[in-house]
């Protein structure tokens, strides 16, 4: 049988929506992978009284409860005090707790504040959690069959006290069955293509199929069972593969994360151990500042109109074809710079057009290399913010492209 297990967020700022809870996708993605049943995500003002209902229909209803927040000093942080009041358990002073509180401010050759001492006291019989980044310990106990972990809201704090604390003790109190997950990881196709391109396609029954679209990437995510035949599961996410063909970047398991498009690019020319100079336009410095610390990135230039780079290049030619432009804008800067490659990104109108959300685009790209050049024109949309982002990631998935198959 699979354990249940449910997340619980405490604090007024995530129901109010001050604070996204980026803690409670994180634990989810910990938790499904080692074989739990992640049931429910639930979020908590501060209100003692709403606290202590939630943590008695969690311990009655799950295997185990995952708790972030309310384990600060100030007034409004309750999960102390709620899971006192929730299971009748009178609130201890932890000397060894206070110690660590007291060190926390000497470090920093600071006056402790009397307000800390708060976060000292813990519910009887728990089990500290030493926070070693922060002031607040967390905790965990059990109360019927329900074990319950209670970790600072602090996400720095939060993953650390998990990996370090918590992970190694849910392998050892539960009976699990890791699941496996792979996450195929695209860019430049939508979910609805995606889909599409895998109708065709029949999954096990016993395997889960899911989306997650960003701005960097979408993520094709297949969860296999417990004993799911290994050769059956790379088969199967080779097939897919396949189907989404160059889009794909890269490919993430359980015990294998591969980062994003910018890390393949990274990987990718350090391998071959060649440079790159770029010629931005609508990424605005972005592009370069997406390769920061990459040492295979020579230089970058941005002006913010066209006469001035061309004045810049001194590049006398004509801008009505503004493909031929960038390619001889590449030409000059693979001169210039030595570079291996080139990317140069022109668009069409004006700057202020460029603001206009209601206004589309269109971008041309230009890779040059090995005295030839490859172009690709797209077409980017929304706000300024929006389409510098969408023209660097571009830039940097026809370089991936190119590297990974050697042909745009």
């Amino acid at each position: 049988m699979i354990p249940k297990l449910e997340i619980f967020s405490q604090g007024e700022e995530i129901v109010t929506g001050q604070t996204v809870d980026t803690n409670a996708a994180w634990l989810s993605q910990q938790a499904v992978p080692l074989g739990f049943m992640v049931t429910r995500h639930t979020a908590v003002g501060d209100k003692l009284d709403d606290l202590v209902v939630l943590l008695r229909e969690i311990a009655s209803r799950a295997e185990c409860c995952l708790c972030t927040g309310g384990l600060g000093p100030t007034s409004d942080d309750l999960t102390s005090e709620a899971v006192a009041k929730a299971f009748d358990l009178p609130l201890v002073f932890d000397p060894i707790a206070f110690e660590q509180i007291q060190q926390f401010f000497n470090q920093r050759q600071q006056p402790m504040p009397a307000a800390n001492r708060k976060q000292a006291m813990l519910p009887k019989g728990a089990e500290r959690l030493d926070n070693t980044l922060g002031t607040a310990p967390g905790f965990a106990l059990w109360h019927q069959n329900c074990w319950l972990v209670f970790l600072p809201g602090v996400p720095s704090e939060m993953r650390q006290l998990f990996s370090e604390k918590v992970k190694p003790t849910l392998n050892q109190s539960f009976n699990l069955q890791p699941h496996t997950l792979v996450s195929i990881k695209t860019f430049g196709l939508g979910e609805s293509l995606i889909q599409q391109r895998l109708e065709e396609i029949t999954l096990p029954e016993t395997v889960q199929l899911g989306f997650r679209a960003s701005q960097h990437d979408v993520q094709t995510k297949l969860l296999f069972p417990p004993n799911f035949d290994s050769s059956a599961r790379h088969a199967l996410v080779t097939k897919l593969r396949n189907q989404l063909g160059e889009a794909v970047f890269a490919i993430d398991t359980t015990s294998e994360a591969t980062g994003d498009l910018v890390t393949t690019l990274d990987q990718l020319m350090t391998r071959a151990g060649q440079t790159l100079a770029v010629v931005e336009t609508i990424s605005q410095g972005l592009l370069a500042g997406l390769c920061t610390g990459s040492v295979w990135l020579l230089e970058s230039t941005y002006q913010q109109s066209l006469p001035r780079l061309l004045k810049k290049l001194g590049i006398t030619e004509s801008t009505e074809n503004l493909s031929r432009l960038a390619q001889t804008i590449a030409f000059t800067t693979a001169e210039a710079s030595g570079a291996d490659y080139v990317l140069v990104q022109l668009y069409d109108g004006s700057f202020q057009a460029l603001q206009d959300k209601t206004q589309a685009t269109r971008l041309h790209t230009v890779l040059f290399t090995k005295g030839q050049c490859y172009c690709l024109e797209h077409t980017v949309v929304g706000i300024a913010k929006h389409k510098q982002h969408r023209a660097a990631l571009l830039a940097v998935d026809m370089l991936r492209r190119y590297l990974q198959f050697g042909r745009l």
